[in-house]
């Protein structure tokens, strides 16, 4: 079952018809007609006690002896069923903030993960009845789905193919945006968006991930130093040659070891001078 428009007329009918039927209630009392008097008092109160008042950005869930007759969703005042029920319930757009949650990612490190979910309810009829506390329910699917997610990819990826929690965190949060969706339609909720906050290696192996970080930062920028002390070397040879300067075999190689030992060397170079032959 599905939400839907609740009977309600304009609330100030009721006012005015508690008034009318109050004053001639009254009127009658005066005159001795009790019986009559007391049925008018008496519906001008129930009337009165129908009229129900809904704020902007908030819905009223009415029910008539456990049966739902609907929702009122525009603000206002109303008047309703007399005898019926109503619960309101909030149709802001609310953020949940999830505690930090210590999961293994897909090969098995363990890491600290936290997001943001940003929600509204948009079927009242399902937020009320179809779970016990639609709230509650949101904190704990969007902590089972975020674990299931972090819990696919690995934090980062070396290799620079595929995704990662740290390298690809828009595409990771559009799936958990898609997957929450999915586990809360039941409770009629949207997912407007949903971001990841917090995420990094557990304690026991920060260190340890830190230093592989570090290894595989040098070692790529090592290769791009090396890459280009190469490209480097053979400009140079290739410009010697072209101003008529030949050189043989062994002292194209004494040049291009001296070249990268001075490119490719973390320190400053400290050239030697060659009075004699190369011989």
């Amino acid at each position: 079952m599905k939400e839907s428009q609740a009977w309600s007329i304009n609330g100030f009918l009721g006012i005015l018809l508690f008034i009318i039927g109050g004053g001639f209630g009254v009127l009658l009392l005066t005159q001795e007609h009790f019986v009559s008097g007391a049925i008018l008092i008496i519906l001008g109160l129930i009337f009165v006690s129908t009229i129900t008042a809904v704020q902007p950005n908030e819905a009223s869930v009415i029910t008539f002896f456990g049966t739902y007759s609907g929702t009122i969703r525009k603000s206002g005042l109303w008047l309703i069923v007399p005898f019926s029920s109503r619960r309101k319930i909030s149709l802001r757009v609310r953020n949940f903030n999830s505690v930090k949650l210590k999961v293994n990612d897909i090969e098995g490190n363990p890491i600290e993960i936290a997001a943001v979910v940003v929600f509204r309810v948009v079927d009242t009829y399902k937020a009320i009845f179809d779970v016990d506390s639609y709230e509650k329910f949101v904190e704990i699917q969007s902590e089972t789905a975020l674990r299931h997610v972090a819990s696919k990819y690995p934090y980062d990826r070396f290799d620079s193919e595929g995704y990662s929690l740290r390298g690809n965190a828009d595409e990771v949060a559009a799936e958990l945006s898609q997957e929450l969706q999915e586990r809360l339609s039941v409770a009629g909720v949207e997912v407007i968006e949903s971001r990841l906050t917090h995420l990094a290696y557990s304690t026991e192996i920060a260190s340890a991930m830190l230093q592989r970080q570090q290894a595989s930062a040098i070692l790529s920028a090592r290769q791009i130093i090396v890459d280009g002390a190469v490209g480097m070397v053979q400009m140079a040879i290739s410009r010697l040659e072209a101003e008529g300067l030949q050189l043989d075999e062994e002292r194209k190689a004494a040049m291009i070891n001296n070249l990268l030992v001075a490119i490719v060397s973390d320190r400053s170079a400290n050239p030697v001078i060659n009075t004699g032959s190369l011989y």
